[in-house]
């Protein structure tokens, strides 16, 4: 019996292949638009990838799992059911416990990252990643990471993260935020984000419907 495929295809242009190729070494980072951005310890560059854009719900203490910048310059605009990028960190730096409402996946590309969460006793386990060692947290699970690499201070190691959606959600424990409001560093870009691109649209609405067209 002659063998039936079941799945869609397409041939796909070379010209629509490399919109979805994205080059590490010009990658845009982004250190900021998360509460904990600018908290001693939590320094750190994220990259957004493959697909990440502002959550539904913005603001508030909720926001992209990339903050509010990057989640609005995916290198690979997609939205198909995942995200990616990377995290680049010295050792001693990771974010402070926060949730998500996906799954999250995280995969050490260089150095040792130690991957942290709450359990059933309300108490802190980890374990740490070598490279292409691999950790992935249900939704609802609280947990942050940390680069643990053992050698010069000044040498930053690379952590993959993989999480599901299309505009997934991150929130910060309350301890978290708590700590941070007490700290006196509270990164507001979210609402300033929000602010900006209000400001946007609210330009182009006031923009003669001839002008909005011609802009098309």
């Amino acid at each position: 019996m002659e063998y039936k495929e079941q799945l869609k295809r397409r041939g796909v242009p070379r010209k629509e292949m490399m919109t979805r190729v994205a080059r590490f070494s010009k990658l845009k980072g982004f250190d900021g638009g998360l509460p904990d951005s600018r908290m001693p310890g939590c320094e750190r560059t994220l990259f957004n990838v493959i697909g990440f854009q502002p959550p539904k719900g913005e603001g508030d203490g909720m926001q992209s799992p990339v903050g509010a910048q990057a989640s609005r310059m995916a290198a690979i605009k997609i939205s198909e059911g995942f995200n990616l990028g990377y995290c680049k960190a010295l050792p001693g730096k990771g974010p402070m416990l926060h949730n998500h409402d996906t799954n999250e996946t995280f995969i050490a590309m260089t150095g040792t990252w130690r991957a942290s969460w709450v359990n059933e006793k309300g108490r802190l386990e980890h374990v740490d990643l070598k490279p292409l060692d691999l950790i992935s947290f249900p939704a609802g699970a609280s947990r942050r990471f940390m680069n643990v690499t053992k050698g010069p201070k000044n040498r930053e190691s690379v952590l993959m993260f993989v999480i599901g959606g299309d505009a997934p959600r991150a929130e910060f424990t309350s301890e978290s935020m708590a700590a941070i409001a007490k700290a006196g560093v509270l990164d507001a870009a979210p609402a300033r984000a929000r602010a900006k691109s209000a400001a946007g649209a609210a330009r182009t609405a006031a923009r003669p419907a001839a002008a909005r067209r011609r802009s098309k």
